[in-house]
């Protein structure tokens, strides 16, 4: 299984502690500036709806998703490609064109994570947070 969610901290504690790559929503509201939304202090990690990819999974995660989730925005400003070990910010426009790529590609599991971006709808965007 490539992709987790935990009912508790405790759960995902016991499972493999802190290393986790995290799909995580953007509840920041809208008109937010990419500044403040990329900044670690907006972020607070191991939300309870977040999506868990397992670090012994980053390769194969990468491997099946890098190229699907590309251009999102690091911490520098930059778009590029999906960085597994720093902040990548996705809005909702960007999430849209990844459900269609993912429908295309049909990378494994990915019926789970578009289930998950499409009950993020109402959100201004995503994460992708790394190790």
């Amino acid at each position: 299984m490539l992709f987790h969610t935990f009912g508790s901290q405790r759960e995902r504690r016991e499972f493999g502690g802190s290393d986790f790559i995290e799909l995580q929503y953007c509840r920041l509201p809208l008109g937010t500036e990419v500044e403040k939304i990329l900044s670690a202090d907006a972020i607070e990690h191991w939300a309870e709806d977040s999506l868990y990819i397992y670090g012994d999974d980053m390769d194969a995660f990468y491997s099946s998703y890098g190229a699907i989730m590309e251009g999102g925005i690091h911490a520098d400003m930059r778009r590029g490609p999906m960085d597994c070990f720093g902040i990548n910010f996705y809005f909702w426009c960007q999430a849209v064109q990844i459900m269609e790529r993912m429908e295309k590609v049909r990378p494994p599991e990915y019926q789970t994570v578009s289930g998950w971006l499409r009950e993020g709808r109402r959100f201004l965007g995503f994460y992708i947070l790394g190790i």
